[in-house]
């Protein structure tokens, strides 16, 4: 039996006061029985992970040599080469998936113990998709020096640090610092997840249209960590030109009000020198890019250049609807599983950390982001159309095609170890 359909006839609905209701006969009572059984909490009940041995210990032989005393030679050898470390404990193979809880995807500021279910969502993710196993980690703590600290003395632990669900501005400063003390890959997936994907769709939706990336003016909404990271791979992969906005309009240099991450962003976005509101800068783009929330009139998506691209993907509400999209785009994608082309984070960090950890790579970089992209792009290159332009999570050739990807990257960048 189904750990799912194990649950099915167990209590499975919480209740504001504490308690819990099961599944009834639908009579309007009042009383615990009519609480419908819910299939998410059915699911969900007891985690959705867990540990499991990899070798057995069925009798005394095998407990000698699992545990004490054979345990003590490995441990002896690590001790006097520690590189031994990836190759006889699970370091290599095993991420950290961090959070605080403060900006927990379409929730907000929840809390460490709120935020689990999605940490252990991305671990199972990191196997199912990648091959690689994940261990959530919610921290007690939401000051920058605090969570750096406890995430560098819990690194020897790990191959690698995933990066979750931080909040902005606070999460660039976290990465900086975690990739300055660590020689293990560090990736928040907010910013660089997102980035990757994006990036792999525009490059097939330039493609299918005809064009090049370089011919494009792009619009990002959103300052924020993916709005960030987006608008980096963008400049380095080659866009024309992109702005990126927040509540108060244009990112530019001209503007007083920017944190230390805006005037970064204003210094190498907006080589147009547009100033003013996001409609005003859309007028013409060729590309919007939505990570913000919120509603773009209509009108502002039909000024755009024709054959334009609309990616307007928060969740659960896309800033464009896509069938007001439709209308006006050559190409649309969304941040949702029940349109086509969704812009999905599954698509790239999986891949990137089995490929960084194939190599024992010390670090992800820049090129080792872009040519995931590339990768992910590539995969479906000869079957392009308006409602494909990146492939589905359930593709069984991504995973494959950018681990190995990020892993060659990473040996002609020499980050990688093996």
């Amino acid at each position: 039996m189904t750990k799912g359909s194990q649950v099915a006839t167990e209590i499975v609905n919480p209740r504001i006061d504490g308690t819990t209701g099961t599944s009834g006969t639908g009579s309007t009572g009042g009383g615990t029985e009519d609480i419908p059984l819910d299939p998410v909490f059915a699911l969900h009940r007891g985690g959705k992970m867990e540990m499991a041995a990899t070798v057995p210990v069925l009798g005394t032989d095998d407990l000698s040599l699992a545990y004490t005393p054979g345990v003590a030679e490995v441990c002896t050898a690590i001790a006097e080469r520690p590189e031994l470390v990836h190759d006889y404990t699970w370091k290599s193979q095993v991420v950290a998936v961090v959070t605080d809880g403060t900006a927990v995807l379409g929730l907000g500021d929840i809390g460490p113990e709120a935020s689990l279910p999605v940490m252990e969502g991305k671990a199972i993710l990191f196997k199912q998709f990648g091959g690689v196993d994940a261990v959530p980690i919610a921290l007690a703590c939401t000051d920058v020096d605090e969570i750096v600290e406890t995430v560098v003395r819990l690194a020897p632990s790990f191959g690698g640090v995933n990066l979750e669900d931080i909040s902005a501005p606070r999460c660039f400063e976290i990465e900086r610092r975690l990739v300055e003390r660590l020689d293990i890959p560090v990736f928040h997936d907010d910013q660089h997840g997102t980035a990757v994907v994006t990036l792999a769709a525009l490059r097939n939706a330039a493609t299918l249209t005809g064009r090049e990336l370089g011919s494009l003016r792009a619009v990002i909404s959103g300052a924020g960590a993916a709005g960030v990271a987006i608008a980096k791979i963008l400049v380095e992969a080659g866009i024309g030109d992109v702005a990126v906005t927040d509540r108060k309009g244009v990112v530019h240099e001209g503007r007083e009000d920017l944190n230390p991450v805006k005037r970064e962003l204003a210094s190498f976005t907006n080589r147009s020198g547009l100033t003013g509101s996001l409609e005003s800068a859309m007028a013409g783009a060729d590309v919007f890019i939505g990570v913000s929330g919120g509603t773009v009139a209509e009108a502002a998506v039909a000024s755009m250049a024709k054959g334009s691209f609309v990616f307007a993907m928060a969740n659960p509400t896309p800033e464009v609807h896509p069938d007001v999209a439709h209308r006006h785009a050559a190409v649309v994608a969304t941040g949702r599983s029940d349109y086509p082309n969704q812009i999905n984070n599954v698509l790239a960090f999986p891949g990137i950390f089995a490929g960084a950890l194939q190599v024992r790579a010390s670090a992800i970089t820049e090129g080792m982001k872009l040519a995931a992209a590339a990768a992910l792009a590539d995969v479906v290159a000869d079957e392009l159309s308006a409602d494909h332009v990146i492939p589905s999570p359930f593709d069984a050739r991504v995973a494959p095609a950018v681990t190995a990807a990020v892993a060659a990257a990473a040996r002609a960048e020499g980050v990688a170890r093996r």
